[in-house]
């Protein structure tokens, strides 16, 4: 009898194996393959066999196995996102060699006291609306104000799902967040979750992926890659944050998160809950058109209000010595005394992203990268924020010597130094990647802000994120700018969910808060319009922006990036593709033309954009086409389904 095997390795199909014993679709077996023994899965009999050559036997079979549900989404999602087979399955039982090796168990549960929380009645109606659609796929939107208690909702509605002996998935944007929740979570169920992200250790894995695939893990919170662990009995999805554009994967096997979380439970025949402040435009526009059931919660915690606001024109207000206006020193100073901590938000890391030499006009770039070094004080060195160069600023000048830098803009280093000279007395931290890189520094950093031994922070985009800091009263933006980079399609949406989600961040447990705009356009529209709370009409105008425009949601997109050491060959390269996907029916191929950033990593950036009907999947078509393309082994290609920027 033979078997088709699917390995975890860059392979579009599986291998033919001879097998003697009872096994069937889906279970783990280990087989040879070349000199090594390799963990495959028993796929579908739908391939063809290979003609004369020897056909190996299937070693043995590891006692695990995955779902029927599992396998067709495997074979969506790589056929979808046009990737091939193995890689996905690599995404599901990757490790399973190490982690089946091992006998460890995971251990006894670590039990903790249970808090009461008690529903408002929004919350109660919310959690009936939610619960309402039972063991059939389902997409509902959960929107409310930042401190409107989303996550209380939500747990209930876990509990219920557990309780009935299946499991939960929730997914977060930004591994920094699975420590703040996990201390909501454990106050709430009485128990630790199982937490999946690529920074725990191999250890973790293996009794987490374990206990997934036996139904031993009945809860687990994770980052992207959670989603294709292979789950016993799933029974409901959680997407929180789903409007976050870090959901999108863009290296390797690239793919939107949310997307393919709908997807999944869609597969599993489970409902799924996307969790927001302020949803998507995809998602607003699935409301809109009915198509995902749609409930929102207004009352913040105790009825606190959303902070005041306030926008301070820098054209005014500049100070030429600093980046903080004046009028704002003085708010600030009102809050301090009121034993409130303060944010000062830049979305910007370092100390200053821009060197140039005040001699010879040179900016000190990447040698890999078209980008411009950023100065960081820190390291006392300048950094590549795309592929991590660093390099020492001293560099020969054209004109005599070294060149001389002059740092232009801020970044939150810099703000860092003058928040440090206007209040030398306060203690004062940064907040952004640089500064966050363990989890132990992490843990230390939210005990110092809960216990107000930080006065003051200053953050960078990821603050915004779920974070809560029950002191928090006073937000400055620096510079509040709209404007965006040209190259990406969600420059107004992103600064919608931003600055919302930004001011949610003030006032928790207070009724007198306030965000400070700093900005060289106080005229703004998408400003004024978020200053009045007005996100749902700023979205209308997007979508009807998208519709006049031919972007999505009304259309597909699929980007092809094609890299190669030479320009002009990724340019080529470009053309040759061009000509042969022009052969396929109802697409319209744009490009190529250079990338907005032409260099990364040393190799220069071609960009096709296909564009065509979203009722369309023409992802195999073009599958077909790339695959017998007969081009240079010099060019890489990249594929991008569904892009979220033009860079």
């Amino acid at each position: 009898m033979k078997a088709q095997i699917l390995l975890p390795k860059v392979f579009n199909f599986p291998f033919t194996y001879n097998t003697n014993t009872k096994s069937k679709i889906g279970d783990l077996v280990e087989v040879p393959f070349g000199s090594k023994k390799e963990i495959g899965v028993i796929w579908k009999n739908k391939y063809a066999e290979p003609e004369n050559i020897t056909i190996k036997d299937i070693k043995k079979s590891t006692g695990y196995s995955i779902n029927s549900k599992l396998i067709d989404f495997i074979e969506w999602f790589s056929s979808y996102n046009m990737v091939p087979l193995g890689l996905v399955l690599k995404m599901a039982i990757g490790g399973a060699d190490k982690f089946i090796k091992f006998n460890d168990e995971l251990n006894h549960i670590k039990k903790t006291k249970i808090k009461s929380f008690k529903l408002n009645k929004e919350q109660e109606i919310a959690l009936k609306f939610l619960g309402k659609v039972k063991n059939k796929f389902d997409v509902s939107v959960l929107q409310g104000t930042t401190g409107s208690g989303k996550t209380l909702v939500y747990f209930e509605r876990i509990k219920k799902t557990i309780e009935k002996n299946k499991q939960a998935l929730v997914l977060l944007p930004e591994i920094f967040l699975t420590n703040e929740f996990k201390s909501r979570f454990e106050d709430f169920f009485g128990f630790e979750p199982a937490i999946w992200h690529s920074k725990i250790t191999q250890k973790k894995k293996r009794l987490i992926w374990k206990g997934v695939i036996n139904n031993k893990i009945k809860i687990l919170v994770g980052a992207r890659s959670a989603l294709l662990l292979p789950f016993k009995k799933l029974g409901i999805i959680i997407v929180d944050e789903e409007h976050d554009t870090s959901y999108k994967q863009d290296e390797g096997v690239i793919y939107n998160a949310r997307d393919m979380a709908i997807s999944r439970a869609n597969f599993e025949k489970i409902p799924i809950h996307l969790v927001t402040s302020v949803p998507s435009v995809e998602t607003y526009n699935n409301i809109c058109k009915k198509k995902y059931r749609h409930i929102k919660i207004f009352k913040r915690f105790n009825n606190y209000p959303l902070p005041d606001t306030k926008i301070i024109n820098l054209n005014i207000n500049k100070n030429k010595h600093r980046y903080i206006a004046e009028d704002t020193v003085k708010i600030v100073q009102t809050y301090i005394k009121t034993g409130s901590q303060i944010l000062f938000f830049l979305n910007r890391r370092g100390f200053a992203p821009y060197l140039i030499c005040k001699k010879c006009g040179n900016k000190l770039a990447c040698s890999n990268c078209s980008l411009y070094l950023t100065f960081h004080k820190i390291k006392n060195k300048a950094i590549c924020h795309h592929c991590s160069l660093e390099r020492e600023i001293n560099t020969k000048c054209k004109i005599d010597k070294n060149c001389e830098f002059i740092m232009y803009g801020p970044g939150v280093e810099k703000i860092f130094e003058e928040v440090k000279e206007i209040f030398p007395d306060k203690k004062i931290s940064i907040f952004s990647s640089d500064y966050l890189k363990s989890q132990k520094r992490t843990k230390i950093f939210f005990k110092e802000i809960s216990e107000n031994k930080i006065e003051i922070l200053i953050g960078t985009q990821m603050i915004s994120k779920g974070f809560n800091f029950p002191k928090l009263n006073c937000i400055v933006v620096i510079d509040a700018d709209f404007s965006g980079r040209g190259y990406d399609l969600r420059t107004t949406e992103k600064n919608i969910q931003l600055y919302h989600q930004l001011s949610g961040r003030a006032g928790r447990f207070s009724s007198n808060s306030i965000i400070i705009y700093q900005t060289l356009t106080p005229q703004d529209l998408i400003l004024n319009e978020l200053i009045k709370n007005q996100s749902e009409k700023l979205l209308k105008n997007e979508l009807y922006l998208r519709k006049k425009n031919k972007l999505p949601p009304f259309i597909r997109l699929i980007a092809i990036i094609i890299s190669a050491k030479n320009r002009s060959l990724s340019l080529q390269g470009a053309r040759e593709i061009k000509i042969k996907l022009k052969q396929i029916k109802d697409l319209e191929v744009l490009g190529p033309v250079d990338s907005p950033l032409l260099k990364v990593k040393k190799y220069f950036r071609s960009r096709l954009l296909i564009r065509f009907n979203n009722r369309l999947l023409v992802q195999k078509k073009i599958t077909n086409v790339l695959n017998r393309l007969k081009i240079s082994s010099k060019i890489k290609l990249t594929v991008d389904v569904d892009p979220i920027n033009f860079a």
